[in-house]
């Protein structure tokens, strides 16, 4: 069996729990191919049996790797979206971050992790792409995203307004800050903290939500991800901001933009006893009474 690893940032601390993956890995006569910026930053504090194979980009990756194991937060994992692209690699992410609701797997679960891999006792999670259309190339080789597509406008500029499209019939006009769209997975992220609902992974929908809108009655709406969702922009200002996940372009507000749904999907690794809803509950604290 064959594994890649990807992380942004190697920090001293994750010393230990790093050393316990690759030793769990060998131990399971499970091969790892490390990414070669990750590599540069571990190779004085981490020990291998044998000098590993690196990977550069996603060029250097091929059907014969199981899966990608992201180290870090939900923000490293979104790299590894971009990394893995329609290869259909399942992704693997153990949190060294904070909330976690993608690398939702702890520090101390990588021994069960791995057994899970050796032993494909681990289920995949199938989840939804957004992709973004331009008249303009954006976002190179990946106009796509995991969690979200988001128009804002630029720093202390006045408002903007964005005409919105469903498959070319008139939604709304947002008078806003921006404009969130995101998928069932994004549904916890950004779209969520502007009150946003949470969507189940497989409910094939797409969140609209504003972000600070001036028209108080306007509320997030759940679409069809069979839409197109088209933009029109207006504002005192000639640019504003666009973001696939943690990605921006500064863009004219001329330009012409649409999102749908991606033509292929990407897979994320979770173990058997763990679940959405026990997911939700943990991050969220639900249920939890704070009284006592």
């Amino acid at each position: 069996m064959k594994v890649a690893i990807y992380s942004r940032v190697y920090e001293s601390e994750q010393r230990e729990d790093v050393q316990k993956l690759v030793h769990e890995l060998e131990a399971n006569h499970i091969k790892a191919i490390i990414f070669s910026g990750l590599y540069e930053q571990i190779k004085n504090e981490i020990s291998f049996a044998n000098e590993p194979q690196l990977f550069h980009s996603s060029n250097d990756l091929d059907d014969s790797i199981e899966c990608m194991i992201s180290l870090g937060g939900d923000g490293t994992l979104l790299d590894t979206v971009t990394l893995v692209r329609n290869r259909n690699i399942p992704m693997l992410g153990i949190n060294f971050g904070r909330l976690g609701f993608l690398a939702s797997l702890g520090r101390k679960e990588m021994g069960t992790a791995v057994a899970a891999l050796k032993n494909h006792t681990f289920v995949k999670d199938e989840r939804t792409l957004i992709h973004l259309n331009s008249n303009e190339p954006l976002f190179g080789e990946t106009p796509y995203g995991l969690n979200e597509f988001t128009i804002h406008k630029l720093d202390t500029s006045s408002m903007i307004k964005i005409h919105t499209y469903l498959n070319g019939e008139f939604l709304n006009t947002y008078w806003a800050d921006g404009l969130i769209v995101s998928t069932p997975t994004g549904s916890t992220g950004y779209s969520l903290s502007c009150n946003g609902p949470v969507v189940f992974p497989e409910s094939g929908s797409f969140v609209i939500t504003p972000v600070a809108p001036h028209n108080l009655n306007v509320r997030p709406i759940v679409v069809p991800d069979n839409n197109v969702i088209s933009f029109e922009i207006e504002g005192r200002a000639d640019s504003f901001l666009c973001t696939l996940d943690a990605r921006k372009e500064i863009v004219n507000r001329s330009i012409q933009l649409a999102v749908k749904k991606e033509d292929f999907s990407i897979n994320l690794i979770r173990l058997n006893e763990n679940n959405f809803l026990q997911t939700l509950r943990n991050k969220l604290s639900w249920g939890l009474d704070r009284r006592n």
